[in-house]
């Protein structure tokens, strides 16, 4: 077929040479089959139809909605059907029309289920009639497309656009297709489009007319046009076009992505640009990534279904013992036929056993009510108000950025308030991803720019500085060993940055944060960078000097090699990139990058004015836009970027203009770029390279022979040291490096790189190896530091999420040293716990490790010397309730990705596991994204834990959708992360209140609903069940069928929906403030399965309370069976109301509204139906029974004993759980009811914020003790926690320390191994040395002994007293095995 389609698509270009085309075509039909050709629609207007060879493709026209008029009603009833619970509803309603077996009106017993399924359809109709309007919007937007015909640009719609018609835009203009740019009226050939809307970039991007259509002297002609286009098939990948053009000559030009505008773009900064549609409608690569929102199953409702099940179980028993007694019954009377004897369509007697497997289906239908029908639409209904309240929650709206919460997945609110893990990205996630320029290395000299860093003090609070100093100041641990020197430097830089810090004006701040939202990764605290004096003075020397010799033509190699490599430095800092240059007002014309001040500044708005310069840099990373920013502060500033030349502006240089040859774009895999120029200064051909210094640093091969090659060397090592140091500060650092070509090396290297470009299969692995031949034997420049700062509350955000019992792991591309000191700014990791570090160079030693760290933590932690212990250990793998079981000790695990691709192998992937969950942290760094995903995946179905992963960029998609939920951060780094979540937040910080509050809030209202609705649906059932006792089984009910339909569908319904959506068991203040209320839902304590079966009990308790009290109260009057019935009917319903309300926590006017609301239609329906309706089911008569009643004494008794007799069992046991035993969550409420000002004093205290565990009666809420005062049992819950856990502890080992030791020495652990290390190392909170008076509190414990892996010998750790009080803070040993 698609052979087929394709000769004909290429049939028409010519008759003569339709033969030859498609004998080319059967030669390469395997590549034709990943291919599609483009011709230009203008060669066939006046053609037929048939014989266009673009009509096979799609046309522009979206249709984004599911029904059409004609398909409406049976798709979606076809999509209703899908539930299991609809069929069996249809089934009941279709099964009363048999007339042997029906128990109700057949007309009456199908009007609930025909309400229910026409709710949903009404719901899906109107979300589709809002596509359908979208669409009709979006169609027939305009835009100017040639027509032969008319031989100009004609205005058409959106839809009636076609694949090969050619296009022109102008400025701010939408694309309405894929367009293939071939002319721009920008004299360098250039259009800038804003990707906003497609992936949330702010930031201009810059598109290249195709190469062969660079040199047009003139406007672009469409009717001249006669090339061919073969391009890749329709794909989703945003990053990726490859194809070749065809020129008439036989020529080939190869296409790439920077030549495509696609669908959704927005131009700017050009005023018209001409292209071609290559791809339209539902195949543009916008279109293919929409793929709307997500729909997974909630683990509450997983648990629901199984419940459902049982209520299954419980109808069939109900009509099997119906069916049976209705037998025995029949049985009794022989041959005499009772009066109420039901004969068989033919009009005979029906035997007993007949007659009991008739009534066995009559039974189903009466009974149909205990599987709730209407609790489907109510929790989507529930939901629906959920996200509704949740996505305008004011405090998850950030201002600055102007977004807000999105809900993508509506239907697993539930599922936030029972998270268990959570896997976060770094960058973008956990920190702002505004990269700030902090430090340099260049010639192996190091520069520590100190002014740049008091000019940073302005942009951050003192307070939280002062925590992040803290977290910084020197003591976080360094795989690479570092002298003493060099850390007390950290130490003294830290404590320098912080006295600088607290400088500064918080009007500039505020002035800088206002100038900050005009242009992406351009905000005053990025660009303006101070330079650092000596090596400012050391650019202008270097310049000069280059100056002058070109005045007096002498050749630069005379140039010393320390000042060539800082010029170098920073021309690559300049031009290796991406960044554009544009002027958002006059695009061609050339603006001044200086200002003059002409009149005072009297207003921020005139400032921003007066200061904003016209030329915006427009970075596609912040990363690119921070080297800019900072070579533009040593007056080394980009002024231009054209296809083939990049135009730079050095000191005393003026403008140069480099001939920009080639561009190795950065990739996940290389982890560099590089950029191959002509310097106009040399006319060498100069390869400038940068990227990560793991990558880098490899690639530098330093002559060994001369002395340039042991400089090299020397700065190798140099800059290696500075490197550990940058990563130790928490910086991210880049290596740059640069390599000259001769003429030949080029010209053998250019030849394969061309080939690779032309290439449209394997052309990415053909680039990909050509630039590794051209990246070797690099020479070392320098390396930069560039400083990601945290989020605004990511530290207390993280703290408060661990308080509440969610495991948090970092998965980040960073390198080692740089994570693990983020993650202890950010209180990932905590100072005073142990830390574990694998890293390991094989699979072996990876195996080696894992066993060494099981070992470990068995000793320390749960005291086995048995052999046995870690298979022990790993034997608990298979417990089903391994997340409650086993404990979380006082660790951080670090890993590299070399040893987690290790780890995750099938042989390893346990042990790994059961490492990481004994941890307390798992950091894992230099992950890919497949990494991130796997351990995802693992940790969700090994552990069967509810997962939650988040992260901001397209390297984090797979592991949000993998995870149970996933969150996308709406960052700097694009749309790619929230569209493929399940919900989209503006900051990490409003995690906390996703998940505390409204995951908590939402989680406890379905729990509750859902059981309630359980308990109210059997509660009814029952009333009919102990009445077929005295109706010998026949299925009668002394209910109204109209009662009896209606129910649970109108009478009772609206309260339940009411607290569904409303109710709150604790403030979201008290929330917060106790993170620990969180494991309620954790732990499921909402919804158990015993909660179920204790309903079911009580419901049938109530059911037999509200029928034998009206039964005994009218068993001696002459009343019918309606007006015994109806009191029923209305005991049920008030009893029914009143448990919800003993079940409702928090009271507003909308609860007593509803209820009201429910009695008032059930009387009105009532008075309205017995008096309108005599003999409307004959024999049954209900005339006048309501008005009757109502003017007896003892229905009002009745109706006020009975609902408080069933209750009473309910109502004493919350009373005595709230007063006796109270959870944790009525302990919260318990505060919420407390004044504010006491409520607050209470939530202050150390104790409760310091994460203690909340006991059922806390130490906080007792009077009866004063508080203690400066630190003498400060954290006096904390303590009593820690107390309890350490006798515990004793029972099992006397001599280890004890599981929760906050201010106790711990355990070093070191194992040197072959191929790889595990590191075991604890540091202290304060600095590298902690203080005589801090270390009293050291216990004094001589020796601890560790069993070790193999033997019976074990190996002594000894200290003396003296000893104990030494420096702490890293202590190694090496155990031989």
């Amino acid at each position: 077929m698609e052979k087929k389609k394709r000769e004909e698509d290429t049939g028409g270009t010519s008759n003569k040479s339709a033969p030859k085309v498609k004998q080319r075509q059967r030669k390469k039909k395997s590549k034709e089959s990943k291919t599609r050709t483009v011709h230009a629609n203008t060669l066939y207007d006046s053609a037929k139809g048939e014989e266009n060879p673009n009509r096979h493709y799609a046309n522009n026209k979206i249709k984004t909605t599911k029904y059409t008029l004609l398909s409406f009603l049976p798709k979606n009833l076809f999509e209703q059907f899908h539930r299991f619970a609809n069929v069996y509803f249809v089934f009941i309603a279709l099964l009363n029309f048999v007339p042997v077996v029906n128990a109700f009106q057949p007309e009456l017993a199908l009007a609930p289920v025909v309400f229910i399924l026409s709710v949903t359809a009404i719901k899906d109709l109107w979300e589709d009639y809002r596509r359908h309007r979208s669409d009709k919007e979006i169609n027939h937007m305009d835009c100017l497309v040639y027509s032969r015909t008319e031989r100009r640009y004609v205005e058409i719609y959106w839809k009636e656009v076609r694949v090969g018609d050619f296009i022109r835009l102008r400025c701010n203009e939408i694309l309405p297709a894929d367009v293939l740019l071939l002319s721009s009226s920008d004299p360098d050939r250039l259009c800038h489009i804003e990707t906003a809307t497609l992936d949330g970039e702010t930031n201009l991007k810059q598109r290249q007319v195709v190469r062969s259509f660079y040199d047009l002297d003139c406007d672009f002609d469409p009717l001249k046009y006669n090339s061919v286009i073969e391009c890749e098939k329709p794909n989703n990948d945003l990053s990726r076009f490859r194809g070749y053009i065809i020129h008439r000559n036989g020529r080939r030009d190869a296409l790439y992505k920077d030549n495509l505008l696609l669908r959704g773009c927005t131009i700017r900064n050009t005023e018209e640009a001409v292209g071609i549609v290559i791809y339209a409608g539902h195949e543009t690569k916008a279109m293919l990534n929409n793929n709307g929102p997500r729909y997974k199953r909630s683990k509450l409702e997983r648990q629901m279904n199984v419940d459902v099940f049982w209520c299954v179980i419980i109808l069939l028993v109900m009509c099997l013992f119906a069916a049976v007694g209705h037998g025995l019954w029949m049985f009794q009377y022989g041959d005499k036929r009772p009066v109420f004897d039901v004969l068989s369509p033919e009009g005979a007697d029906l035997s007993p056993i007949m007659s009991a497997i008739y009534l066995f289906l009559t039974m189903i239908i009466v009974f149909q009510v205990l599987i709730p029908i209407s609790l489907f639409v109510s929790i989507e209904i529930v939901k629906i108000c959920q996200v509704y309240f949740i996505h305008n929650d004011l405090e998850l709206y950030d201002e600055e950025t102007d977004s807000h919460l999105q809900c993508r997945a509506l239907n697993i609110t539930e599922d936030l308030g029972q998270m268990q893990y959570i896997f976060s990205d770094k960058t973008g996630t956990l920190t702002e991803n505004k990269m700030v320029f902090r430090r340099c290395t260049v010639a192996g000299v190091e520069y520590s720019h100190d002014a740049n860093a008091r000019r940073l003090a302005m942009y951050q609070e003192v307070d939280s500085e002062e925590e992040e100093c803290m977290s910084h100041g020197g003591t976080l641990p360094r795989r690479d060993s570092v002298t003493s020197h060099q850390s007390a430097r950290v130490v003294l830089r830290s404590q320098s940055t912080k006295s600088h810090r607290r400088t500064g004006s918080r009007a500039e701040a505020k002035r800088a944060s206002i100038l900050s939202k005009h242009t992406a990764f351009s905000s005053p605290m990025e660009k303006n960078i101070t330079p650092d004096p000596q090596l400012l003075d050391k650019v202008n020397e270097c310049s000069s000097q280059m100056d002058f010799m070109r005045f007096h033509s002498q050749s630069m190699s005379t140039l010393p090699s320390d000042l060539c490599d800082i010029i170098d430095f920073f021309i690559a800092l300049t031009i290796c990139n991406t960044v554009v240059v544009s002027s958002p007002n006059q695009p061609r014309q050339k603006v001044r990058m200086r200002f003059e001040l002409k009149s005072p500044v009297k207003t921020i708005e005139d400032f921003i004015k007066r200061f904003t310069p016209s030329r915006l840099t427009s970075a596609e990373s912040p990363d690119e836009a921070a080297l800019v920013y900072a070579a533009r502060a040593y007056k080394c500033s980009l002024v231009g970027r054209l296809p083939d030349q990049v135009t730079v502006e050095l000191p005393h240089l003026g403008k140069l203009s480099f001939e920009l040859l080639h561009t190795l774009g950065f990739d996940s895999t290389r982890k560099r770029m590089s950029v191959v120029v002509r310097h106009p200064l040399t006319d060498q051909i100069t390869v400038y390279t940068k990227g990560a210094d793991s990558v880098i640093m490899d690639l530098i091969r330093p002559s060994s022979h001369d002395a340039s090659g042991k400089r090299q060397k020397k700065i190798l090592y140099r800059t290696q040291n500075y490197l550990n140091q940058y990563a130790a500060d928490g910086l991210r650092t880049l290596c740059i490096a640069k390599k000259v070509l001769s003429k030949e090396e080029y010209a053998c290297w250019l030849q394969r790189h061309l080939q690779a470009e032309t290439a449209i299969q394997g052309r990415e692995e053909l680039l990909f190896e050509s630039a590794l031949r051209l990246e070797t034997n690099l020479h070392l420049l320098g390396a930069t530091g560039i400083e990601d700062r945290l989020q605004d509350g990511v530290p207390e955000t993280i703290a408060s999420l661990r308080r509440a019992g969610l495991q948090i792991w970092v998965l980040t591309g960073d390198k080692q040293e740089t994570a693990v000191n983020i993650a202890y700014a950010c209180k990932l990791l905590d100072p005073e716990e142990e830390l574990l570090t694998l890293n390991a160079d094989s699979q072996e030693a990876c195996a080696l490790l894992l066993d060494e760290s099981l070992h470990y933590i068995q000793a320390k932690f749960l005291c086995s010397s048995s052999d046995q212990a870690p298979k022990a250990y790993l034997s608990n793998m298979a417990d089903s309730d391994l997340y409650s079981s086993l404990l979380v000790h006082r660790l951080g695990l670090v890993i590299d990705g070399r040893t987690l691709a290790y780890a995750l192998d099938r042989t390893l992937e346990d042990k790994f596991l059961a490492v990481a969950r004994s941890c307390r942290s798992v950091l894992c760094c230099r992950s890919t994204p497949l990494q991130k995903s796997m351990v995802v995946k693992l940790v969700r179905n090994k552990l069967k834990v509810m997962t939650l992963a988040i992260g901001d960029g397209a390297n984090d998609v797979s592991m949000i959708q993998v995870a149970d939920v996933g969150v996308g951060i709406s960052g700097q780094e694009g749309m790619q992360a929230v569209m493929a979540s399940d919900f989209a937040l503006p900051r990490f910080s409003y995690l906390q209140k996703l998940l505390l509050v409204h995951g908590h809030w939402c989680y406890s209202r379905l729990a509750n609903m859902i059981l309630y609705f359980f308990y109210k649906n059997a509660m009814f059932v029952a009333l009919i069940f102990w009445y077929q006792f005295y109706c010998g089984f026949s299925g009668s009910a002394m209910i109204d069928q109209w009662y009896l339909i209606f129910f649970n569908l109108m009478f009772s319904a609206f309260p339940q929906l009411i607290t569904g959506t409303l109710d709150k068991n604790v403030s979201a203040e008290t929330l917060q403030r106790l993170p620990q209320l969180y494991k309620n839902g954790q732990n499921s304590e909402e919804y158990k399965p015993y909660m179920f079966w204790m309903n079911m009990i009580d419901a049938f308790y109530q059911s037999l309370v509200c029928f034998f009290i009206p039964y005994f109260a009218y068993s001696d009057s002459e009343v019918d069976l309606f007006t015994w019935g109806t009191p029923i009917t209305t005991i049920a319903l008030f009893t029914i109301l009143l448990h919800l309300g003993i079940e409702t926590k928090t009271w507003t006017w909308m609860n007593w509204s509803s209820i009201c609301f429910s009695i008032a239609l059930f009387f009105t329906v009532a008075l309205c139906y017995n008096a309108s309706c005599p003999t409307c089911y004959s024999p049954s008569n209900p005339y006048w029974t309501i008005q009757r009643l109502l003017q007896d004494p003892q229905f009002y008794f009745l109706c006020v004993i009975t609902p408080c007799s069933a209750l009473l069992p309910r109502y004493f046991y919350r009373a005595c759980q709230g007063t006796l035993f109270p959870s944790v969550v009525q302990v919260g409420r318990q505060l919420d009811k407390l004044p504010s000002e006491t409520r607050q004093n209470i939530l202050s205290l150390s104790g409760v914020a310091a994460g203690s565990q909340l006991s059922p009666q806390p130490q906080f809420l007792s009077t009866n003790k004063s508080l203690p005062k400066d630190g003498v049992g400060k954290n006096t819950v904390a303590q009593l926690y820690q107390k309890e856990d350490a006798g515990r502890d004793k029972e099992t080992c006397k001599d280890v320390y004890s599981l929760v030791n906050t201010e106790g020495d711990t355990l070093p652990y070191t194992k040197d191994l072959p191929g790889g290390q595990l590191n075991i190392s604890t540091q202290s909170s304060g600095g590298l040395v902690r203080s005589a008076e801090e270390s009293h509190v050291l216990p004094n414990i001589d020796c601890v002994e560790l069993p070790p892996e193999h033997g019976p010998s074990c190996v002594r750790y000894k200290r003396s007293p003296e000893e104990a009080l030494q420096n702490r803070t890293e202590h190694k040993i090496h155990v031989a095995l």
